[in-house]
C-alpha cells in the first residue's frame, strides 16, 4: 500500500513566490519598469531569465542569492508534515512539480534538511554559467493549451506514473497539493479514488469551485487546507486505515 503526494512548491511547500523573493537581492529590491513589463503570459520562465540577467549585471553573486532564498518561509504546519513524511517514507512517495526553478528548490529544502523527503523534483532546468549568471530553462515541451509554454503539469504526472508501472510501483492513491491555476490541469487528471487539496483562498480552490457551479466538478475528491497540519492529520488515517 503506497500512497503518492505530489506536491506545487511555491504557496505551498513555501509561503511566498520563490522567483519574485529572489527581487530582494536587485538595487533597492525592485527591478525596472520596463523589466517588469516585459512579462507575456505563458513566458514566465523567459521573464526570469532577464531577470537573472539584471542581477548578474548588477554583481549580484551566487552566495548572497542563496542566502536571500533560505530566508523564505515555509507555509504553517508544513515543517510538522514535511517530518512526517520524512518518517513514514514506507507509505509515501513524495514528488515536487514546480514552475520554480531547480537551484532555488534545491537550496530551500537541503537548507531546511528536507530534500531526502522527495523522491523526485520536476521543475525548470537552472545553473549558474562561467560568468556567474543564474539561467533557467523551460522543462520541457508539451501541447497542453491549457498550460504555460514551458511546463504541463499533467504531463509531467502521467508520465512519472507510467515509469513507475513500468517499475512494478503503483499506487493506492494520489494525493495532489497545491495552489495554483496550473495545478487544475493535473487534478483533472486525477480519478476518483485520488484526492485534490487545494490551499484555500487560492486560485486552485477557486478555479475547482467554479467548475464544481458549471456542473463539471473533478473526479476526484476535494479537501481544502489552510494548514499543512490539516494535510497531516488526512495522512495519518490513510496510514493507519
Amino acid at each position: 500500500m503506497k500512497f503518492l503526494l505530489v506536491f506545487d512548491f511555491d504557496h505551498t511547500i513555501i509561503d511566498e513566490n520563490s522567483d519574485t523573493w529572489i527581487v530582494k537581492c536587485a538595487p533597492e529590491k525592485k527591478l525596472p519598469n520596463e523589466l517588469r513589463n516585459s512579462y507575456r503570459p505563458g513566458h514566465w520562465t523567459e521573464y526570469m531569465g532577464r531577470v537573472f540577467v539584471y542581477l548578474g549585471e548588477n554583481g549580484v553573486k551566487e552566495d548572497e542569492m542563496r542566502r536571500t532564498m533560505t530566508t523564505i518561509p515555509f507555509t504553517v504546519g508544513m515543517v510538522d508534515l514535511l517530518g512526517f513524511l520524512g518518517e513514514n517514507k514506507e507509505f509515501f512517495d513524495c514528488i515536487i512539480v514546480s514552475d520554480s526553478n531547480t537551484v532555488f528548490i534545491d537550496w530551500i529544502l537541503k537548507a531546511a534538511g528536507f530534500h531526502k523527503v522527495f523522491d523526485e523534483v520536476f521543475t525548470n532546468p537552472a545553473a549558474f554559467s562561467s560568468t556567474g549568471y543564474l539561467t533557467v530553462q523551460n522543462f520541457h515541451a508539451h501541447h497542453c493549451a491549457k498550460c504555460p509554454k514551458n511546463l504541463c503539469k499533467r504531463k509531467v504526472l502521467k508520465e512519472f506514473i507510467d515509469k513507475q508501472l513500468e517499475r512494478g510501483v503503483s499506487y493506492t492513491q494520489i494525493v495532489y497539493i497545491g495552489d495554483g491555476g496550473n495545478d487544475l490541469c493535473p487534478v483533472m487528471f486525477l480519478k476518483k479514488d485520488d484526492i485534490a487539496m487545494p490551499r484555500q483562498g487560492y486560485t486552485l480552490e477557486k478555479k475547482i469551485s467554479q467548475l464544481a457551479q458549471d456542473l463539471s466538478p473533478v473526479e476526484c475528491s476535494v479537501l481544502v487546507w489552510s494548514s499543512a497540519r490539516e494535510i497531516m492529520s488526512h495522512l495519518k488515517v490513510l496510514v493507519k486505515e
